[in-house]
Order: C-alpha cells, then sequence, then structure tokens
C-alpha cells in the first residue's frame, strides 16, 4: 500500500499560516479546548478532500486524519465509559460506545463547537452548503480529535473526549430501555437544561388487565406519549420515545 504517512510535529516543521487564518484558529482551539503547539495540524484537520484538490498547494486534506481520528475516538471513549460506569457489562459498554460515537451525535457536537464555519472547502461544496453536512461535520470532529492527538499525545484527546463527550453519557443499560427516564432526565438537563415531567392521559381496561397513556413533556412541549399495562412501563415508553426523537432533533 503506498501513499504519505501523517506526520508527527516532529516529523514535519511547522506550517506558516496566514495572519488571519492563524488567529481564527487561535480562537477555535480555545473553544476547542486544547492549545495547539502546531496550529498547522487544526488547519489540515479541517481541509477538505474538494479544497485539497483545487488548491494543489494547501496541503493534504483531512482524510488521514480522520481515519486516525476514528481510532482515538473510539480508544478513548471506551476508557471513559469504562471508568464512568466499571459494573456495566461489556456488552453495554459496547452499546453506550455506539450511542455516543455515531455520526449524528458527532455533527451534533461538531456544530456545538462551531466547526462548519472553520472548515476548508471547494466551491462545489460550498454551494451545497457543505458546512452543514452531518458527514463532512462528523468526519471534521474526528480529524480534530486526530490533530490533537499528534500535538499532544493520547492525555491530550483524552482531555478533549472528556470535555465533549462527558457531559453526554448516560448509564450504558439505560439504552436498553431499562431506565430511558433517567437517560432522558441526564439528556434534557445537558442540552435544555430542564426537566422532563409526566402526565397521565389515560386509564382504561378491567382491574387486572388496566392500560394506561402517559405523556412526556419538556417545559409544556409535548414531547412522546407511551402505552403500558402500568403507569411506570407506559412513562418509560414515552421516555424512549421521546429520547430518540430529541437525539434526532440534534443531529
Amino acid at each position: 500500500m503506498t501513499g504519505s504517512k501523517v506526520k508527527t510535529p516532529e516529523e514535519e516543521p511547522h506550517a506558516v499560516l496566514p495572519p488571519g487564518r492563524a488567529e481564527e484558529l487561535q480562537e477555535l482551539a480555545q473553544r476547542l479546548g486544547h492549545r495547539f503547539r502546531d496550529l498547522a495540524l487544526l488547519d489540515r484537520a479541517l481541509r477538505h478532500s474538494s479544497f485539497a484538490y483545487e488548491n494543489p498547494g494547501s496541503g493534504p486534506s483531512n482524510e488521514q486524519l480522520e481515519f486516525l481520528g476514528d481510532a482515538v475516538l473510539a480508544l478513548t471513549v471506551s476508557s471513559l465509559i469504562l471508568s464512568r460506569f466499571p459494573e456495566s457489562s461489556e456488552g453495554d459498554l459496547s452499546r453506550g460506545r455506539a450511542a455516543l460515537v455515531n455520526a449524528r451525535q458527532l455533527a451534533a457536537l461538531a456544530r456545538d463547537l462551531g466547526l462548519g464555519g472553520h472548515l476548508l472547502l471547494g466551491r462545489g461544496e460550498e454551494r451545497q452548503a457543505g458546512r452543514e453536512k452531518p458527514s463532512l461535520l462528523a468526519n471534521a470532529l474526528e480529524a480534530v480529535l486526530a490533530a490533537a492527538f499528534l500535538d499532544g499525545g493520547l492525555r491530550a484527546a483524552a482531555k478533549l473526549t472528556r470535555r465533549w463527550f462527558g457531559p453526554l453519557m448516560v448509564p450504558p443499560e439505560a439504552l436498553l430501555g431499562e431506565d430511558a427516564k433517567t437517560a432522558l432526565q441526564e439528556f434534557t438537563q445537558t442540552r435544555y437544561q430542564a426537566s422532563p415531567s409526566y402526565h397521565l392521559v389515560s386509564e382504561s381496561g378491567p382491574g387486572h388487565a388496566r392500560h394506561f397513556t402517559m405523556e412526556v413533556c419538556l417545559e409544556e412541549r409535548p414531547l412522546a406519549r407511551g402505552e403500558g399495562r402500568s403507569k411506570k412501563a407506559a412513562a418509560q415508553m414515552a421516555a424512549r420515545k421521546a429520547l430518540e426523537a430529541l437525539r434526532e432533533e440534534q443531529a
């Protein structure tokens, strides 16, 4: 297999960035939570292949950093989840990691960090609103994490992972629906600084086979309804549906 390898800061001289771009990236680095020794790494992490193709002298695209960032993300998120929930099973830990590092979640984080406005895109991607594309944003977030890893080592990458993903973590078991109410509570507190409320919509059926419908709301906004043979089961179903809807909304 041929191709250029990703060089570490020690192997490759620091590139000189235009003053405007350097200042822009300094501000972004502060928002990200890592002080880059080599801002050229951050610049590369934000350089889409369409820009690199149209500007051959600009340097390589972020594709190799994206590849590396995927591995760094898997490692650091796995370590974070294990440290937070040491009693969880391997299967639950795997599901928890998958919920955190899926493309929708990565794109949502990238939007929160404002990566889209700093992407270097070709003319075609600019015309097609590339700065808002979930796939480009998710890839850029992985590339940025790889850039931090090359710039400051695993400790720097793990620090960013804690900063970005720590507030989003819920017990992995909650992702199976065993405690969807807890998962929804933590999600809404993190994203909206508000707690959900549950209301009984209806109950019917004979005493031995009651049927309940519960609705969950967030600050008077109805999120979802659930049904079950107990109020608790109906509320759990409503919470699962609401959590799924809110995560889709954030994507």
